[in-house]
Order: structure tokens, then C-alpha cells, then sequence
């Protein structure tokens, strides 16, 4: 992951730089003119340090307005390793996560959390990349019904809180096939919906589409008590069209369950989010998974590599990305962690009025390019000298 032992870039800058500079610089990183930091309240640090895990608190401001009132949601973010070694049992496997994750759930809502999210296919290993069906499969379950969605459904109602985690999904209506779902429940907690993994990757060691396909809920925007959330999962972020299109469908908060390695997309991730953020005019809401995960058996990739048992680390980072092109700054790259952000959701809409990004896009003229771009006997629009 890095030549050697990163934690946090954070972490790193205040080691080194003097306070002055430090300011200045992180000015320069994260876009804004002050501290971030919000302070957390002591049961949720307490359990953190209890359990283990990294706790961090940040805000962003918006103005005020005469004719609104601040519209203040505290997002909570979880990132974290597996708990048993990928040849433990299935059940226990699962079962060791969860309690690891509850714990962090407890934390959210003890910090006032209203919305908490995952990372991607957080009850198991990311085990995609053995291309192997078992014991893998087993770990799927079903969206709506499924014991995962049955647990955090109560957790989601004792907590007033709205839960997005990202699971394998076993479609049993449709010939038990299988998605990379992301399902949302209300602080009610009632199961609100789904969407399903627009992007599939092949490359490197994620050979995903072995178990499942380009999903088919388009880009759905859901509409709960702390604003309208959205689900770009993982690869997803590499598309700037698959952004633009939860934005198009009035998403306030866009969540991006992520797994992902350092050597493969590190240089990428501070800035697909935060640019996704200031395109469309919303947060966003990067989540990456920790640790390294360690198969039984060797696989190959394909790319002239000997056979290995692990992907590597995975890179942590999580953050969050506001609208006006400010960041928080990240969880560590190898500690479960929890990151808790108080938003003003007031904000989306004083910057589409401020840049004006949303009234000049032009919506029209990119879908006549790209319709005629899809066609068979489509030419580059392309001038050469004479």
C-alpha cells in the first residue's frame, strides 16, 4: 500500500509541519477557512475506545437564509476489516461482523447520527476475486427479507436512523440469481428499497462479473425524513454520467460503498468523489473497507502476476465531500473507523444558485450526442486540417 506505514495523511502533516503552515495547507486540501471538527459526545467516544475503532466528528456550514430554516443531518460512515479468517464459517464469519458493526451503529447513534452507511458487501470477505462460487454464494441473501436487513431494521427503529448497508443479493423471485445490492431502510424501520451495482469491474483481481451483472434499478433517489439519499456503489464512482444521473433524479447525499486497493485506485479516490460532488451540486459520501483479506487458495489475475491469496489492503480513507468543493478530512487507511458528519443540507441548493452548474448543463445536447453516439454508423465529430 504505501513504501511504509502510512496511517492517515493527516496524521502525517501535523507530524511534520508547523502550525501556521499546517493551517495553510490544509486550506488548500480540504477548501475551507476553518476548523471542521465536531465534538462528539462521550458515550460515542467511549464506545469507540470500548470496541476499538477510530471515531472522527466534522460539520459543514451553509448560510443562513430568511425564509429557510438550517436543515442539519448527521451522516455516519463505517468502515471496517472482516473479523474471522475467510476459512472460518459462514455463520460465524457474518456473525463476528455484525457485532463488530453494531457496536459502530451504537456509536452513530449515541454521536446523533440520523443516516449511517456501509462499505460494500460488508457481511463477507470481497471474496470476488477467487472467481470460486463456494462457499461464497452462501453469503447472499435477500434484500428485503434477509436476516441482515431483519437486524439492522430493528437497529435502524430503536435508533430513529436511516440505514443504507450494501449486501450480496439473492434475487429468489428471479431464479435465485445474485446482485451487488445496496439496501436502504427507514429510521421507521421499514424497508424502503434497493438499488443494485450499476458498474461491473474486470480489472485486476476484481473479477466481479463471475457472480453478478450491470444491475437494473437505474438510479434511484430516496426520498426519507433526512433528505434524499442516493447509492453510487463502488466502481460506480469512476463514471461521471452515473453521478450526474443521481443528481438529475434530486439526490441531496450521495453514498459510495466502496472496495478498493491502494495500489489500484488510491490516487483516485480523494478526488472522483469531491469532483462528483461539485459537478452535481450534492454530498458525497466515500466509504472504503480495511485490512487485507486472505484467501485458502491461490488465484490468478491475469495482468503477468504469480498466483496470490490476497488483494492486498484495502485503504480506508473514508470522508465526506460537500457541494462548494470542501472536504473533511479522512478515517485512517488501516483502522475500522466511524466518521461522523453534521450537514446542512441548505447548502446544495445556495451553490446551484451561486455557480449555476445545474441551469447551464445541457441536458438535450448531450442526449442527441449520445444517442447518436450508440449508434453502429457513428463517426467521431472530429475536424482535421484540410
Amino acid at each position: 500500500m504505501s513504501a511504509f506505514d502510512l496511517k492517515s495523511l493527516d496524521e502525517c502533516l501535523e507530524k511534520h509541519l508547523p502550525a501556521a503552515e499546517l493551517k495553510e495547507v490544509k486550506r488548500i486540501l480540504y477548501g475551507v477557512e476553518e476548523d471542521l471538527t465536531l465534538e462528539l459526545p462521550a458515550a460515542a467516544t467511549a464506545t469507540a475506545e470500548q470496541h476499538g475503532f477510530e471515531i472522527k466528528g466534522y460539520r459543514f456550514k451553509a448560510q443562513k437564509e430568511q425564509l429557510r430554516k438550517s436543515r442539519l443531518v448527521r451522516v455516519g460512515a463505517i468502515q471496517n476489516s472482516i473479523a474471522l479468517p475467510t476459512d472460518a464459517p459462514i455463520e460465524q464469519q457474518r456473525e463476528g461482523i455484525w457485532q463488530k458493526v453494531k457496536a459502530m451503529i451504537k456509536a452513530a447513534a449515541e454521536a446523533g447520527c440520523n443516516i449511517v452507511c456501509t462499505q460494500e458487501a460488508w457481511t463477507m470477505p470481497f471474496a470476488f476475486c477467487t472467481r470460486e462460487k463456494f462457499p461464497w454464494c452462501e453469503f447472499a441473501e435477500e434484500a428485503e427479507t434477509g436476516a441482515t436487513t431483519k437486524m439492522l431494521s430493528e437497529l435502524a427503529q430503536a435508533y430513529n436512523m436511516v440505514i443504507i448497508h450494501s449486501i450480496l443479493e439473492r434475487d429468489a423471485a428471479h431464479g435465485d440469481t445474485i446482485w451487488n445490492t445496496a439496501v436502504v431502510i427507514s429510521n421507521n424501520g421499514r424497508f424502503m428499497g434497493k438499488h443494485r451495482k450499476n458498474h461491473i469491474p474486470r480489472v485486476g483481481d476484481f473479477n466481479e462479473s463471475t457472480y453478478y451483472l450491470e444491475g437494473n434499478t437505474g438510479h434511484p433517489v430516496f426520498e426519507t425524513e433526512f433528505g434524499k439519499l442516493a447509492i453510487n456503489i463502488c466502481y460506480g464512482r469512476h463514471h461521471p454520467q452515473n453521478w450526474m444521473m443521481f443528481g438529475v433524479n434530486g439526490a441531496e447525499i450521495v453514498f459510495n460503498p466502496s472496495a478498493t486497493i491502494g495500489r489500484l485506485s488510491e490516487p483516485l479516490w480523494s478526488i472522483e468523489a469531491r469532483n462528483a460532488a461539485i459537478a452535481n451540486s450534492y454530498f458525497t459520501v466515500p466509504i472504503n473497507r480495511v485490512g487485507t483479506e486472505q484467501f485458502p487458495n491461490e488465484y490468478t489475475s491475469g495482468d503477468g502476476r504469480p498466483a496470490h491469496k490476497d488483494f492486498g489492503p484495502f485503504y480506508g480513507s473514508t470522508y465526506v465531500a460537500a457541494p462548494d468543493g470542501s472536504r473533511t478530512p479522512s478515517l485512517s487507511r488501516c483502522n475500522d473507523g466511524l466518521l461522523v458528519t453534521e450537514l446542512d443540507l441548505n447548502l446544495c441548493r445556495q451553490v446551484k444558485d451561486f455557480w449555476g452548474f445545474r441551469q447551464t448543463q445541457r441536458l438535450p445536447l448531450y442526449a442527441e450526442s449520445l444517442q447518436k453516439a450508440t449508434q453502429p454508423d457513428f463517426k467521431p465529430q472530429v475536424i482535421r486540417e484540410q
